[in-house]
């Protein structure tokens, strides 16, 4: 079997007509940008990994609607709810129980959390017949209020352990994620936590890769399509929904863990209404149907926000609003589908071989 055999076998489980990126020459620009990015610390420096750091955990958040949204048609503004119940959760059991061993096991356990509260609330909507533009309002709903119960645990009979809420102050000094027993433990920060988030990044891409091209993928694209007809045709609907909407609260725990241990910090604010937006607009701009447009929209976005309010400019979100109007304008599929396709058609157009490209967007 030649080189070029093996490439195409080991990339094949992540293809399929459900993602953009089906070519040998799409996965060998991936290779290439995967080895930048994990040459960057290298080039500029454990600072600024670090700060690339938060565009890439935000990144695992944005797939976790993706998911859920564009795969499954579930509009949900609670992502933020599972983001910020793992950041808190890790937050109260590692500080609590202060070692390098419990500060490792908070990791999974926070995640566990964020994913059991997504199956609780996940359960009641949709075994409960809540659809369409209710189950947004539902887990908005269920953002504000956890924001407002937290803005006011600020006395101090709200503590829990050792460790107090802090009302709207949040809950600073947290721990660094850590791994290892004792003196051998490995804590990460600067270049070592990039390089983690990274890797935890592009596993959630390729598996969200292989999940939707397989035949649960197919499943849930269907139940967005058509609810009813996929349910006359055998399938549990609110199984499927369940189990997405579960997954998506386990990815966006994920980012929620490394959120909290990135800034060593977490506040009510995660639940918000302008944080709970944010993913939204990451999704709508780079194409809610679209696992590399939620990436790459996210880290473009919030790359952008961030020079904005380092400049001191306090329109940084009315900028991204207006992004956000021009793309529900102009290019309502997304950014990245829309130029795959104008890619694909240039191909079409000159006669270039485009056996090898798919020809279905996310």
């Amino acid at each position: 079997m030649s080189l070029g055999e093996t490439f195409d076998r080991l990339c094949r489980p992540f293809e399929g007509p459900n993602t953009i990126g089906n070519s040998r020459g799409f996965w060998l620009g991936f290779v290439v940008v995967l080895v930048g990015l994990f040459g960057y610390p290298i080039g500029f420096g454990a600072y600024a990994a670090s700060s690339a750091a938060l565009y890439l955990l935000y990144a695992i958040l944005a797939l976790s609607l993706t998911v859920i949204w564009g795969y499954t048609g579930i509009l949900s503004f609670g992502q933020v709810v599972f983001f910020g119940v793992a950041g808190y959760s890790f937050a109260l059991i590692s500080m609590n129980l202060s070692s390098t061993l419990t500060t490792m096991l908070a990791f999974p356990v926070s995640v566990g959390i964020a994913t059991l509260v997504a199956l609780v609330l996940g359960y009641f909507m949709f075994y409960g017949e809540v659809r369409d533009v209710y189950v947004t309002i539902l887990t908005l709903v269920v953002a504000l209020v956890l924001n407002t119960f937290m803005a006011q645990t600020a006395g101090s009979e709200w503590t829990v352990g050792s460790v107090p809420l802090g009302g709207f102050n949040g809950i600073p000094a947290i721990p660094s994620l850590a791994f290892g027993v004792g003196e051998t433990a490995i804590t990460l920060d600067g270049a070592s936590f990039y390089w983690f988030t990274l890797v935890a990044l592009v596993a959630t891409y390729l598996g969200l890769r292989a999940l939707v091209n397989g035949r649960f993928g197919y499943t849930m694209v269907a139940t967005r399509e058509d609810e009813d007809r996929t349910e006359m045709l055998g399938y549990d609907v609110r199984r499927v929904k369940l189990l997405v909407f579960a997954l998506g609260g386990a990815l966006a725990g994920l980012s929620g863990v490394l959120y909290a241990t990135w800034g060593n910090y977490v506040s009510p604010s995660v639940f918000g209404i302008t944080f709970a937006s944010i993913p939204v607009v990451w999704v709508a701009v780079g194409g809610r149907r679209s696992l590399l447009g939620a990436v790459v929209a996210t880290v473009a976005i919030e790359w952008f926000r961030q020079q904005l309010s380092v400049t001191g400019s306090q329109y940084a979100l009315i900028v991204v609003g207006v992004v956000l109007l021009l793309a529900i304008l102009f290019v309502p599929e997304g950014v990245v589908p829309r130029l795959n396709t104008v890619i694909i058609s240039a191909r079409d157009r000159f006669g270039t071989n485009t056996d090898t490209a798919e020809g279905t967007p996310e």
